[in-house]
């Protein structure tokens, strides 16, 4: 069977369970200017470049993958959610993009498998496309409403750079996910189209959206309804929700969203809303007693965590949605 087959086959069987958050797994490491670095030579400080830890430091993404896996996850997302042109530019890193890709979704690629050989249950990687720091619909000049810093071609060019290399190491999906502007979603799944015509194949697509306020919209100012009818041609394996807010504030949005799409429904929440210092401190428990309601009311496919979450919070998911 094909990655899409699998995975809708064991979604029928049982909730799947998604991996947790990367960054704030990667602060845990304290690693320093020269670890991020290694010996590539580059010009720019790389502390913060979580991607390039691939090429650098992989021993650290592998641990993390492990983690999750150990935790009861399904599905890898590769630590490339800023591993286009555009953010890698920021570190002067743009000419290694299709190398940190193809490296980060071969190491999620065999540790799946490696999981997946242990006790027979399929194993997924989902190559993880970030929504870059730019953005199609919104002009970044006040003065100039009119004004835009990359045009959709390019963009579509950019994701699809990232694309190529994620599928060329082993990736099952291309997870567009954080999508705070629609618009640069649709060049996202353009590019993924595109890169399945060229394969002669199918490339399944993943699509999660951040919202940006309580009423249920987006950046670029769509709805939960608005964003389905806006990507539902390009057939998703599965739309939901990530980021932004913890479980408590997406519920009606998951229910929203449940009501409408006909696909797999994987929604990842923050660990509850940050402290006071940033930090996320609601505890495993009570995240996964909160996304265990959507489940038993059948709201959700697929279950995991963004930011703050930890392999505590995805194992506790894991055991309050078994059965």
């Amino acid at each position: 069977m094909t990655a899409r087959e699998t995975l809708l086959a064991e979604a029928a069987k049982r909730i799947l369970i998604t991996d947790g958050a990367f960054g704030t797994e990667i602060q845990n490491w304290k690693l320093s200017e020269a670890d991020y670095a290694g010996d590539l030579g580059l010009t720019k400080d790389q502390k913060g470049n979580n991607d390039i830890l691939a090429l650098t430091k992989p021993a650290v993404p592998e641990a993390i993958h492990r983690a999750y896996f150990e935790a009861g996850a399904d599905i890898a997302e590769t630590n490339t959610f800023s591993a286009n042109r555009i953010s890698q530019a920021d570190y002067a890193a743009e000419h290694l993009v299709r190398e940190i890709n193809v490296e980060s979704a071969r190491l999620a690629r065999r540790l799946a498998d490696e999981y997946q050989a242990k006790d027979g249950r399929p194993r997924f990687v989902a190559g993880a496309v970030g929504p870059t720091n730019k953005t199609l619909s919104l002009s970044p000049d006040v003065n100039d409403p009119g004004f835009r810093e990359i045009d959709f071609d390019y963009l579509k060019g950019v994701y699809r750079e990232q694309t190529d290399a994620l599928i060329e190491g082993g990736a099952d999906f291309i997870l567009v996910e954080t999508v705070f502007d629609t618009l640069n979603a649709k060049a996202a799944i353009m590019a993924a189209l595109e890169a399945g015509e060229a394969l002669g194949r199918d490339v399944p697509i993943m699509l999660s959206m951040t919202l940006t306020d309580l009423s249920g919209r987006n950046l670029s100012g769509h709805t939960v309804e608005a964003f389905w009818h806006a990507v539902r041609h390009a057939r998703p394996v599965t739309i939901g929700l990530n980021c932004s807010f913890g479980a408590e504030q997406l519920r009606p949005h998951v229910r929203t969203l449940a009501g409408i799409a006909d696909t797999l429904i994987m929604v990842y929440p923050n660990a509850g809303l940050p402290n006071e210092l940033g930090e996320y401190d609601e505890m495993p428990a009570t995240t996964a007693g909160l996304v265990g309601e959507w489940a038993s009311a059948g709201h959700v496919n697929i279950l995991g965590g963004c930011c703050g979450s930890t392999p505590a919070h995805i194992k506790a998911i894991a055991e309050g949605v078994r059965g």
